[in-house]
């Protein structure tokens, strides 16, 4: 009952942004497109975006109806970051609504593709999904990308939030993996 308890539905829309800031800096840091070559542009971003947001919503699976209502307010925080953005680089008011669908769809198909990555017993397929949607293009055995090196992460990553404490979680106090080294 911490979320709810604690948080009106205005402070809870505060916690949830001060909370998605957190997850914004931690995705936008340079090893992950200097190291392990995720492309430094708006749909890179966009996608380290989404795992580190598909992070936090994995472990709060386990928290219930509070788990429920912070995972749907950094969610909120999300779409409204996204709608400002696209305003911010010029997309007129006619066309944001059908960018954010757009927009959503592909959040929930990684979302979707990183929970059952990392569910498999299989670790190929959660290196597939990443080489899938942070690497598009890339195909396995065409050199190196770091697909692999951001699955490690992503895995070591929501080992890390599992053991965090949900009031952590709420506080936007995220335990992530080390990032990951330069690909060779």
């Amino acid at each position: 009952m911490i979320f709810k308890r604690f948080f009106g539905r205005n402070e809870g829309r505060e916690v949830a942004l001060s909370a998605y800031r957190v997850l914004v800096a931690q995705a936008r840091s340079p090893e992950f497109y200097r190291n392990a070559g995720v492309a430094d542009t708006l749909d890179g971003r966009f996608d380290m975006l989404v795992l580190h947001v598909f992070l936090v919503l994995f472990r709060l699976k386990s928290e219930g109806e509070e788990g429920k209502a912070f995972g749907t307010a950094l969610l909120d925080a999300l779409f409204l970051d996204m709608d400002e953005s696209l305003r911010e680089i010029g997309i007129g008011d006619m066309s944001v609504g059908k960018k954010i669908k757009t927009m959503a769809s592909a959040f929930y198909g990684r979302v979707e593709a990183y929970d059952a990555g990392l569910a498999a017993m299989q670790p190929d397929e959660l290196v597939a999904a990443i080489r899938r949607n942070l690497f598009p293009g890339h195909e396995a055995g065409d050199g190196p990308d770091g697909s692999v090196s951001i699955a490690d992460y992503t895995r070591a990553s929501a080992a890390l939030m599992e053991k965090q404490a949900f009031a952590d979680l709420v506080a936007g106090q995220f335990h992530f993996a080390p990032r990951p080294l330069p690909v060779s």
